[in-house]
C-alpha cells in the first residue's frame, strides 16, 4: 500500500466527514435549540437544557470520531480504486432490483451490528471505558450524534467498510447510506421529535426509530439500543416508547412547537 496516498485520502475524508457533520448537526442545533422561535415543527422531549461545556464536549468528541471514521473509509476508497471491494459503478452489472434491495440489506446488517455492540458496551466492565462519554449527554443535542469515546468510534467504524468488501453495493447507494446515517444520528439525538404524532403512531413509528425512541435510552440506559429499526429491541424485550409518552398513549397531547411560536 502507498501509505502517503492512503494518509492523504484519509485526511481528505476527515475534512469531508467533519464538514458533513457540522452542516447537518449545525443546522438542526440552530433550527431547534438556538432560535427563539423554532424553524421546524417539533415536540420538545424534556425540559433539560444541556450546559455549554457539555455541547462543546460533544463537538470535540465528534471531531475525533470523524477522524477515526476516515481511517477505514480511506482503506475502502483506495481498495475500490484497485477493484478490491464489492462497490460497483455500473448499475446494469447487478440490476435495479438489487440496487434498491441493497440499501435495506445494508441498513439491517448495520442495525444488527449496532444493537449488539451497543448492548455489549453497556456491560458494567465496558461502559466506563467505551460508552460513558456518550452518556454524559443525559439530554443530548444534535452535536451528540458522533460524540463517542475513540474506542466506541473504532468499534462503530468497521462495519460499513467490512460490508463494502463483502456485499455488492452501488457507489451512490453507499453514499446515500452514509448521509442517512449522519442524519439519523443527529436527529435521534436532537432532543426534539420531528415526526408528527400520526406517523409515530402509524407504520413508520412502529418500525423506525426517531428521537422520542432514542431519547428514552439516554434517560433510562436499559432500553432502545438500536439505530434504525425497532426490530431487535422488540425481539429482545428492550423496546420502550408508546407507554412512556402521554402524547402517544392518550388523547391529551403535549403542545407541539410550531414554526413561529416561542421555543421556551
Amino acid at each position: 500500500m502507498d501509505w502517503t496516498l492512503y494518509l492523504t485520502t484519509a485526511a481528505a475524508l476527515f475534512v469531508l466527514i467533519t464538514l458533513r457533520y457540522f452542516a447537518i448537526a449545525g443546522f438542526f442545533y440552530w433550527a431547534l435549540w438556538r432560535r427563539e422561535r423554532p424553524l421546524l415543527r417539533a415536540r420538545r422531549l424534556t425540559d433539560i437544557r444541556p450546559p455549554r461545556r457539555l455541547i462543546l464536549s460533544e463537538i470535540r468528541w465528534s471531531v475525533i470520531a470523524s477522524a477515526i471514521y476516515a481511517l477505514p473509509g480511506a482503506l475502502v476508497l483506495e481498495a475500490w480504486k484497485q477493484g478490491g471491494t464489492a462497490i460497483y459503478a455500473d448499475i446494469d452489472s447487478h440490476g435495479w432490483a438489487w440496487y434498491f434491495a441493497s440499501i435495506p440489506v445494508y441498513l439491517f446488517l448495520h442495525d444488527t451490528y449496532f444493537y449488539w455492540t451497543h448492548r455489549l458496551m453497556h456491560h458494567p466492565r465496558l461502559f466506563p471505558v467505551m460508552h460513558k462519554v456518550h452518556h454524559e449527554s443525559r439530554q443530548p443535542t444534535p452535536w451528540a450524534g458522533f460524540s463517542f469515546h475513540p474506542t466506541e468510534s473504532l468499534l462503530g467504524a468497521v462495519i460499513l467498510p467490512l460490508l463494502a468488501f463483502l456485499i455488492p453495493i452501488h457507489v451512490s447507494a453507499i453514499l446515500f447510506i452514509l448521509v442517512l446515517m449522519t442524519v439519523v444520528s443527529v436527529t435521534n439525538h436532537s432532543g426534539f421529535e420531528l415526526l408528527p404524532d400520526r406517523l409515530l403512531k402509524g407504520p413508520i413509528g412502529r418500525h423506525w426509530i426517531s428521537a422520542a425512541h432514542h431519547n428514552l435510552h439516554h434517560q433510562r440506559y436499559s432500553c432502545n439500543y438500536a439505530l434504525y429499526f425497532r426490530f431487535w429491541d422488540r425481539l429482545m424485550g428492550t423496546d420502550r416508547l408508546e407507554n412512556e409518552y402521554p402524547f402517544l398513549s392518550t388523547a391529551a397531547a403535549a403542545p407541539v412547537l410550531e414554526p413561529g411560536e416561542p421555543g421556551g
